[in-house]
């Protein structure tokens, strides 16, 4: 019953904030089940811990695109050994989110896997939506980045494993070369140089810098990196409120000021514009300008220093995959969870799409010869930070995403638009 009515709850958050929900960006992925990808690989699969005589099917919601891709590309190997069938299932960010939350609420479940993106592990673990794989035996995996693996966890980091590391993403600091070559610039590393670089850059004719200042998860995935730096955080230790705080207010004027250097772009134009050099930098994810061993513009670490202090910086944007816990195939679905997360997938399958996250693979000699920024974002990961891990960030994000917007467009002051965004949190904090 408990069950039932958390995943009940969270159905109707997610309705209320369905438009906020995507909050790590990948490209758009077709709402059906993906054709299988040319040339699938071939891995050892692992024996099942089950009886696997009477042949089975297990079903898999996971995000549409690349991810789909990489399940395609090896699930043969683990179909033939263990006599069993499996179906990928291909959804759009929020679909997915919503499928598999209504779906918790039922005894026998739809699904026996599922992807989750990085914000919404603490609504699924705290919603009794997947199965607790500590308490099925499952031991530690260090191969696995530290801190991708911490986000599987609940509590944050130090409790039991809920879900293991699939398809890695970090925020990176991308740049046009040859723009920061015309205004003699070099890759900085605090934000009062990306601040110098961008007024240069607009003398010499270009957006200095380009924020995504659209409200919801726009805004806050491109403004939190700059809060970080400057030692801010949504909230303390305590879990209090402290988006109003004074480095808050540096970080947030620091915004205003490159965007006055720039443009305030959505996605697409971010992208193009720093590809063709009329724009000079931007943050932004992986997948949005590096396709394969192919990257449209030139990238490193966000900087980490502001104001005479040094902050991680990097947003980290994992997809995790956990088994349901209302799964009617408990022990074969953990086995192929640890299939398709193992070091063996995962190298096999770079060229589908996989981005690891494991150390053995994103530097593997082999793999970083064909493509090198899997390294960079390892190790960008391995000092990235986690949003705040609460149920509650998808409604969060869009509460104070509409106060950031409102300073960002000038209706409000940095500290009216700071301290409305404290009630408002903490309003939705009170819910």
């Amino acid at each position: 019953m408990k069950k039932k009515l958390l995943a009940t709850m969270l159905v109707m958050a997610m309705t209320a904030s369905m438009v906020g929900c995507g909050q790590t960006e990948e490209p758009a992925a077709a709402p059906e089940a993906a054709a299988p990808a040319a040339g699938a690989v071939e891995v050892e699969a692992p024996a099942a811990a089950t009886d696997t005589s009477e042949h089975v099917t297990l079903t898999i919601a996971a995000r549409g695109g690349s991810h789909v891709d990489v399940i395609e590309a090896v699930k043969a190997n683990f179909e033939e050994k263990n006599n069993c069938t499996i179906e990928v299932l291909g959804l759009e960010a929020a679909d997915l989110k919503q499928n598999v939350a209504l779906d918790a609420a039922n005894a026998e479940g739809a699904y026996d896997l599922c992807m989750i993106d990085d914000p919404v592990m603490p609504e699924f673990m705290e919603g009794g939506i997947l199965l607790n794989l500590t308490a099925e035996g499952y031991k530690e995996d260090e191969d696995f980045i530290k801190a991708s693996r911490a986000v599987g966890k609940n509590p944050y980091g130090t409790g039991d494993t809920y879900a293991l590391p699939f398809n890695g993403n970090v925020q990176l600091f991308f740049y046009n070369k040859d723009a920061l070559e015309k205004v003699g610039g070099t890759i900085p590393t605090s934000w009062e140089e990306v601040l110098e670089l961008a007024k240069k850059g607009k003398a010499a004719g270009l957006n200095g810098y380009v924020i995504r200042g659209q409200q919801g998860n726009p805004i806050v995935s491109d403004f939190l990196p700059i809060l970080w730096a400057y030692g801010g955080n949504v909230f303390d230790d305590q879990m209090n409120v402290i988006v109003d705080s004074p480095e808050a207010k540096a970080a947030l004027q620091m915004y205003l000021d490159l965007l006055a250097q720039g443009a305030n772009f959505e996605k697409n134009d971010i992208v193009a514009s720093v590809a063709d050099g009329s724009s000079l930098m931007a943050l932004g994810w992986p997948s949005w300008f590096i396709s394969g061993a192919d990257a449209s513009a030139a990238y490193a670490a966000i900087p980490s220093k502001a104001n005479g202090q040094e902050h991680p910086t990097g947003m980290i944007g994992n997809w995790m995959m956990g088994v349901t816990a209302n799964t009617t195939h408990k022990e074969l679905a953990i086995e192929l969870l640890k299939y398709l997360t193992s070091a063996e997938v995962q190298k096999q399958t770079v060229d589908a799409g996989c981005v690891p996250t494991r150390y053995s693979v994103s530097h593997d000699a082999e793999v970083t010869a064909k493509y090198p920024h899997l390294a960079e974002i390892c190790d960008a990961t391995d000092n990235s930070v986690v949003r705040p891990r609460t149920p509650k960030w998808s409604t969060i994000e869009e509460v104070w995403g509409a106060e950031l917007s409102n300073v960002v467009s000038g209706t409000k002051t940095i500290e009216q638009g700071l301290a409305d965004s404290k009630v408002a949190i903490e309003a939705e904090m009170a819910k």
